[in-house]
């Protein structure tokens, strides 16, 4: 090779080598951010290169291996690997190769969005230091390319190469230097030069962590509290998060315990993400037992407001009870005090401790007063412990009730119901797994396995997904279409059929889990990893590795499912699986799924053998090919893994409520995996087991809620797992279901009642909760007070006092005393009272009575309530002669208290009535003495206005014997709960006024010898409940009617629904009956006529229906001899009856007529007769008809019409009026007339009689045919319709006929409308009209068109008005004035021919008249051309009517189409006519040519 192409090539490489070092310079500024559209304003290169890319990244699949340089030299580009993906070129306007751009990695475009913006801040600065720097040494490297071409010798090309040489070492320190110049290698990944440190405080305190961050570009910091990003924008009031000169910190305000977690502080930038981690422990000031979420919290100062909030949760929702299908509501109403504005706390819902999202099944509102949360269609899911939890500044308050979820009923008896809690696990690319709870009830049999069904979303088909029923609570479902979205249900089968299916689960994607990982919305936990720019990896192509770790994760006798880790080495393009079995005892490998290869790294294996072993193992494939198996599993045994728990201990009951109980019971032993207990409860003697939960609870303690009072309950109990259900443990003792006794609540009220030198009086109100038990008496304690110095507290009484007053001995006079009393029942003693006041023993000198004590109600409805009240200790200088009682609403202060009544009561209790339902009250008594009122007593309540759910009150009866008596029943009765009966409030002792039986829950007061002695208010009062009682008032008048029903029981009266009634019959007969209201089947009726018992026979006919209670006496008929009083005598044990009914004078007379007429009148139809007589009718038409309906005739009878006497033959006109159908007569007389008057008459005659009907159509007859007529046609009658014509407006009615005896009036106004000129009215054929000529404002308003029909008359009635009248004479104007132009326009109206034929040499005069107003325009044309008066044609125009043309000497040319064309405002005519102009010479020459 010659030396000067050496020398060139050398230059070239030199070239090559300084041009690709300047290019990858020039685009190391744009690696990291391929599509930001800032970087592109930078630099022209790199713009060009993104949109070339952008242009031509599909326009070529070869990758070019060299490109050409402007100075026609040629570049080899880097080799790229086989089936790599092609580098992307960078171009420079001039389609120069300038350089490549390296992909950036694969991240999220909101964090690239956000890295950018961050590195915007020093873009300017990193420009100007990397061009100065690019500038600087592109020079230096164009000036050592000037190098001339010579000859060498090779001694000196060996100079050179070694020059070379050296020369690419000094380029290489040239590089080093110039990447530690360049400002885009300082970049680096943050980088905690101070980590934030853990901290442990005290509740109430702030915490502040810090930290310093060093990165470049500057990295953004996100704080995480347990993976949980922090939002302090949303609760500035409890975070605050600061970035300073990269210091960092995260402040948390007013420190609870729920604030102990970890935090994190997290950096992230374009090269990479750091996180550091620290503790904050939250300590509380007292020791004990750890605070729940919902443990009550005392609450603490608000600074943000200045208040401390406090929450009151009232009008609480109880345990509920719903159905599945079902929606409930829960509701509570939330009183936050103080109120401040624009300010309302946070209210949250849980459900097993699990705060609730809204969502399709649920629905929260907050009102600002109440929270409300409805479950819509309830399923068994919805089923647990509901809390309300309202968080406030200050602290929180909650309120919790138990939500039952009772099963919808099977459509078919015996199955079971459907399972609940379907969830979805594990879920990948084409597998995953479902799983369930069993429910509690299955069945008249048990569940011999379950379906699974699956649909995807938005579809609404449902696929079975297994063909042989599971029995495992658990099931691998594979099949999944990668990318979809599913939804799945469950369904139980036993012998007697396939249950409903559940709630459908949650939806889930069939994807790989790192996948939806990476697509999860919103912050995760904080990444520590790096992120790494580099070129696509090239291991496209290459056979994957082998899988690890291949383990069995679940085995039952039904599948076994494989999961495994993915290979290390898988390429870019995935990977998918075989699976392979081997048999114990064999070497053999069996491809499983040899259809089609797995996508995810799990896989289920069904159609095992049970019993046998099996290994297993797993190979990946892709395009590439198979890769090589996995490590076995081992051998593995197919059979279930997971064993049902066994039998959980005894149950034992213990009473709760009066409708629940708590039910206790030992855990199942060794019990795996396990889901929860079922609860079951039995009434004693009926062996019907019903489910207390339909959602398993996993607590061995469980309140069985819903339960009937007083009923006997024994319960059993029941584990359940995946594997199935335990036996049922044995069954628990019977337990009595009545609220459980407990101590006592704190008495209240202690007060001051006298006080002498050495004692006082004190008085309390007992506890408004007795415990379930009745108080047995009270404990009183005292301490001396001096000052502010208390002493301890002593006990005054050894043995319970059994009153609420207490004489308090051996004190020391003028000091002060405290004092305070508890309650004691069976159950025990309650807590000390709020200690009373001091008070100084001190002989009291004042003269009113003390205040009355012992105050209780008693009665409490929703209007009224008993208060009751004892008499004070001290009664003054007098005693006592009456009190005042004093009520007040509870919500209201000391200005609300108003007294009940004017006058003293004398009574030692009262009824108040007129109260509000749901309305607190207190009440106070005052008593009074000669001196003066005292002062009132503690008060009592507050006492809420609601009668309670069941209350029954005191009714009073008479039995069948006559015994008064009175009844109280009551369905909450408790162990030692008795009835106890007051009269005026007095307990009654003597027994002689009245007898009480006491039996299951009913009482009965029975009065033995009733008299005004028993007069007053009865009480019943049952011990041992909450209050329960009710009272009746005997007045005198109530005595009086009760001695009366007393006396009927005891002397009875048959009763009657009525007295004896009569009625005629068919042939005259006479029945004579009545109807008894109560007899029994002795009852036995004698039969009297004036005071004769009469028998059965041919006269009388007698009859008693005992089924019905009716009796009957049937005659015949009525003789003379008939006349007197029939009378029905009863007896019926020792009950009697007596009815009666006189017949005399007229009224028999009258009734022996009609018995007559009514046996005549069944003589004459046993022939030929008329049903219905002649009478007439009116159609719609207008048409008269004759009509009467004719009775048992036959073919022969004869039928005879006839007027006037005289018969119609057959063939008169008037016989085709007749026609006959269906027994029925009709007579058509058409539009009637004077003509039609007459007598018409039908005759009905054969062998066995004959009958006849007339109409007399005349006079009277003729004028209520008539009438009827006017009534049709006055109903046929239309609304009153308005049109306008050229003179005026006509408001017009339609009828179907008109008769011209028909009255019509109009009405305008109400004022009836005379005729006049101007204004008529008229009948043009069915039209009804009215005229208004030349209409007027005047003419607006009602207008009325009465038509007579024969009565009152029918009215149309049309309002002329408005638009109706606008649009009206708005026509009559147009029209009006159209006549008028019709009238007046010109117009030629005579006097000239069509043709005229004239010789030639003659003159033709023609003279037209003409009309028009004003004067018309007159001109005569000639075949369209206007004329004009000359010596020729001589045009006249006289006396406005008359216009005249004359033509001289006519000639041929003469001839033509003439017109008169008359013209003014209104309108132009032309009257036409054609001149014709012969010859009689030419014409005689034409016709001797012919």
């Amino acid at each position: 090779m010659s030396g000067s192409v050496q020398v060139e090539q050398k230059q070239q490489q030199l070239c090559q080598l300084l041009e690709k070092q300047e290019l990858h310079q020039q685009l190391e500024t744009q690696q990291h951010f391929e599509s930001s559209y800032y970087l592109s304003t930078r630099s022209s290169a790199s713009r060009q290169a993104f949109s070339t890319h952008q242009t031509h990244k599909t326009s070529s699949h070869r990758l070019k291996t060299s490109v050409k340089t402007k100075k026609g030299q040629e570049v080899k580009l880097s080799p790229l690997p086989k089936r790599a993906k092609r580098t992307y070129l960078a171009m420079d306007k001039d389609k120069e190769v300038i350089g490549y751009v390296v992909p950036v990695f694969r991240a999220n475009h909101d964090v690239v969005r956000g890295l950018m913006e961050t590195q915007e801040e020093d873009a300017t600065e990193e420009g100007i230091n990397y061009v100065a720097m690019r500038n600087l040494f592109v020079r230096d490297a164009k000036e050592a390319l000037q190098v001339r071409v010579e000859k060498k010798t090779r001694t000196k090309h060996v100079r050179e190469s070694a020059e070379r040489l050296q020369f690419d070492r000094t380029m290489e320190e040239w590089m080093e230097f110039r990447k530690k110049m360049n400002p885009d290698k300082l970049t680096h990944r943050p980088e905690f030069i101070v980590k934030p440190r853990g901290q442990t405080v005290w509740e109430g305190r702030t915490v502040r962590l810090h930290c310093t961050v060093a990165g470049w570009p500057k990295p953004r910091i996100a704080w995480y509290k347990n993976n949980v990003l922090i939002d302090a924008k949303a609760h500035p009031e409890k975070y605050t998060v600061e970035s300073n000169y990269n210091m960092h910190s995260l402040e948390i305000k007013n420190c609870d315990f729920l604030d102990t977690a970890q935090y994190y502080a997290s950096a992230l930038n374009v090269k990479g993400e750091a996180s550091s981690a620290a503790t904050v422990v939250v300590k509380r000031y007292k020791e004990g037992e750890e605070e729940g979420l919902f443990d009550p919290k005392p609450h603490g100062f608000c600074p943000e407001h200045g208040v401390t909030f406090q929450t009151s949760i009232i009008d609480q929702f109880e345990v509920a009870f719903g159905r599945e299908g079902e929606t409930l509501s829960l509701g509570c109403t939330i009183i936050i005090f103080p109120t401040v504005k624009k300010y309302q706390p946070e209210v949250v819902w849980y459900r097993n401790s699990v705060p609730l999202k809204p969502s399709k099944w649920v629905h929260t509102h907050w009102s600002g007063e109440r929270a409300v949360l409805t479950l819509t269609h309830l399923n068994k899911e919805d089923e647990g412990m509901y809390t309300v939890r309202v968080n406030t500044k200050s602290g929180f308050d909650t309120y919790s009730a138990y939500v039952f979820v009772r099963d919808a009923d099977v459509e078919v008896e015996g199955v079971p119901v459907a399972p609940l809690d379907v969830r979805c696990h594990d879920v990948n690319k084409d597998y995953v797994v479902v799983t369930w709870k069993q429910p509690a009830v299955e069945g008249s049999s048990p569940i011999l396995g379950y379906y699974i069904d699956r649909c995807e979303v938005g579809a609404h088909h449902w696929t079975q997904c297994n063909d042989n029923p599971v029995k495992y609570a658990r099931f691998p479902v594979t099949g999944l279409v990668e990318g979809r979205s599913y939804v799945f249900r469950v369904r139980a089968l036993n012998k007697e059929g396939v249950s409903r299916p559940s709630r459908v689960s949650e939806a889930v994607v069939a994807m790989d889990p790192s996948d939806r990982a990476r697509l999860r919305a919103g912050p995760s936990a904080p990444w520590t990893g790096v992120i790494r720019f580099t070129e696509e990896d090239p291991t496209v192509g290459v056979v994957p590795g082998e899988p690890t770790d291949v383990i069995v994760t679940e085995a039952t006798k039904s599948y076994v499912v494989l999961a495994w880790k993915p290979p290390v080495q898988r390429g870019h393009e995935g990977v998918m699986y075989y699976i392979e079995k081997c048999v114990s005892g064999s070497d053999t490998w069996q491809r499983v799924n040899t259809g089609m290869p797995v996508k995810s790294p799990r896989f289920a294996l069904f159609d095992l053998a049970e019993g046998k072993s099996y290994s297993f193992r797993v190979r990946c494939c892709n395009s590439a090919g198979v890769g090589e198996p996995s490590e076995s599993t081992g051998e593995i045994t197919v059979g279930d893994k997971l064993d049902q728990p066994s039998a959980p201990g005894t149950p034992v009951p213990t009473r709760n409520t009066d409708t629940s109980v708590v039910v206790f019971w030992g855990a199942s032993k060794d019990a795996k995996q396990l889901v929860g207990y079922y609860i079951e409860c039995s009434v004693v003697g009926t062996d019907v087991w019903t489910p207390c939960n339909n959602k398993p609870v996993k607590q061995t303690r469980f309140v069985c809620h819903g339960l009937n009072t007083g009923l006997n309950y024994v319960f059993r109990v029941k584990a359940v797992n995946a594997a199935g259900y335990s036996q049922c443990s044995s069954t628990s003792d019977a337990v009595v279901v009545q609220a459980a006794i407990s101590v006592p609540g704190e008495p209240t009220g202690v007060t001051q009642l006298e006080a002498v030198n050495d004692y006082m009086v004190m008085s309390w109100t007992p506890p408004l909760n007795n415990g379930g038990a009745e108080i047995r008496g009270y404990f009183i304690d005292y301490r001396t007070v001096k000052g502010d110095h208390f002493g301890k507290w002593h006990e005054m009484n050894e043995r319970a006092l059994t009153t609420t007053s207490y004489k308090a001995e051996n004190l020391k006079e003028n000091l002060f005393y405290q004092f305070r009393v508890r309650a004691m029942n069976m159950a025990g003693v309650s807590k000390p009272s709020v200690p009373s006041k001091a008070l100084e023993c001190k002989e009291w000198t004042i003269t009113v009575p003390g205040a009355p004590v012992g105050l209780y109600v008693l009665e409490v409805r929703d209007t009224s309530a008993v208060v009751l009240w004892e008499p004070p200790v001290f009664d003054g200088r007098s005693s006592v002669n009456g009190y005042y009682l004093d009520i007040k609403d509870a919500s209201v202060g000391e200005e609300g208290w108003k007294a009940v009544h004017e006058k003293t009561n004398k009574s030692k209790f009262m009824k108040v009535t007129e109260l509000n339902a749901g309305t607190f009250y207190v009440f106070r008594v005052r008593a009074q003495n000669i001196v003066g009122v005292g002062k009132p007593s503690a008060v009592l309540g507050p006492i809420l206005a609601q009668t309670r759910p069941g209350t029954k009150e005191i009714y009073v009866d008479v039995d069948d014997e006559g015994v008064i008596s009175m009844f109280f029943e009551c369905s909450e009765m408790k162990a030692g709960s008795e009835f106890v009966w007051y009269k005026n409030y007095q307990e009654i002792v003597d027994t002689s006024r009245l007898t009480i039986i006491n039996k299951e829950g009913k009482s009965r007061a029975i009065f033995n010898s009733p008299s005004l002695e028993d007069l007053g208010t009865f009480s019943c009062v049952v011990t041992n409940t909450d209050g329960i009682s009710s009272s009746y008032t005997l007045t005198e008048e109530g005595l009086l009617r009760l001695l009366d029903l007393s006396h009927e029981h005891k002397f009875p009266v048959i009763p009657f629904k009525g007295e004896m009634a009569m009625e005629l019959l068919e042939k005259g007969r006479v029945r004579f009956w009545t109807q008894l209201e109560k007899f029994t089947p002795a009852c036995q009726v004698e039969y009297v006529f004036n005071d004769a018992i009469i028998e059965e026979g041919k006269k009388y006919t007698m009859k008693f229906d005992k089924s019905t209670g009716i009796i009957e006496m049937f005659m015949d008929s009525l003789e003379v001899t008939d006349e007197g009083t029939f009378t029905f005598n009863l007896v019926d044990g020792k009950a009697k009856g007596t009815t009666s009914l006189v017949l005399i004078g007229e009224e028999f007379r009258e009734l022996q007529r009609k018995s007559e007429f009514e046996r005549a009148e069944w003589v004459r139809k046993q022939g030929p007769h008329f049903v219905e007589y002649l009478d007439f009718t009116v159609t719609e038409e207008c048409d008269v008809l004759l009509k009467c309906k004719i009775g048992n005739v036959k073919a022969e009878t004869e039928i005879i019409w006839s007027k006037d006497s005289i018969e119609i033959a057959e063939d008169d006109e008037d016989s085709k009026k007749i026609e006959r159908k269906d027994g029925e007569l009709t007579f058509n007389i058409g539009k009637i007339s004077k003509q039609d008057t007459g007598i018409y008459e039908v005759f009905l005659r054969d062998e066995r009689g004959k009958d006849k009907s007339s109409f007399s159509l005349t006079d009277t007859g003729y004028q209520a045919v008539m009438n009827e007529l006017f009534r049709v046609i006055a109903n046929s009658s239309t609304q009153i319709q308005v049109v306008s014509t050229e003179s005026g407006i006509i408001l017009y009615s339609m009828v179907t006929y008109y008769d011209e005896n028909l009255r019509v009036g109009w009405l305008h106004k109400d004022a009836k409308l005379a005729a006049s000129e101007r204004v008529k009215s008229g009948v043009t054929g069915e039209q009804l009209w009215l005229k208004i000529n030349e209409p007027t404002e005047k003419d607006k308003g009602k207008y009325t068109m009465d038509i007579f029909d024969g009565k009152d008359g029918v009215k149309r009635v049309l309002e002329l008005g408005g638009k109706i009248w606008e649009e009206a004479f708005e026509e009559f104007q147009r029209l009006k004035a159209a006549a008028i132009a019709e009238r007046n326009r010109a117009r030629v109206v005579g006097g000239l021919p069509d043709v005229v034929a004239i010789q030639e040499g003659k003159s033709l005069n023609l003279t037209g008249n003409v009309w028009g107003e004003p004067l018309p325009e007159v001109c005569w044309v000639k075949n369209e051309k206007e004329l004009t008066s000359d010596d020729h044609y001589k045009l006249k125009f006289e006396h406005g009517k008359f216009a005249s043309i004359t033509i001289a000497t006519v000639t041929t040319a003469d001839s033509g189409k003439y017109a008169l064309v008359v013209k003014n405002k209104y309108g132009t005519e032309a009257g036409e006519f054609t001149v014709s102009v012969y010859n009689p010479e030419e014409e005689e020459g034409k016709e001797k040519k012919d």
